[in-house]
């Protein structure tokens, strides 16, 4: 994980969604001074954390690993692929399908 690139995104993620280091800091159960850590790359949430965080941000945890993992960025889209093709009704995945094999 390139440890730059894992606190500007925490902190962009915070940002987008219009949450203070103490809102993220209170809903995860840490101190403000943790997220500010996190966030300037001096330290690195635990699995558990990071779980919560995913959550609290409103993305899966396999896409916020995704995003901070270039290697596992396939698997991430992959399943984000596959969370909207399950909301389809089936003549629309029908469709998907035939245009998918259109395009292999």
């Amino acid at each position: 994980m390139e440890q730059e690139n894992y606190g500007t995104l925490i902190k962009n993620l915070r940002i987008e969604n219009g949450l203070t280091q103490s809102q993220v800091a209170e809903a995860l159960g840490v101190t403000p001074g943790y997220i500010s850590n996190v966030e300037n790359n001096r330290t690195a949430m635990s699995l558990r954390i990071l779980t919560y965080y995913a959550q609290l941000v409103g993305c899966s945890l396999d896409s916020l690993v995704g995003e901070l993992e270039p290697e596992y960025s396939e698997t991430a889209l992959d399943r984000e692929l596959y969370q909207a093709i399950i909301k389809l009704d089936v003549e629309t995945k029908e469709k998907l399908l035939k245009t998918i094999e259109l395009w292999a």
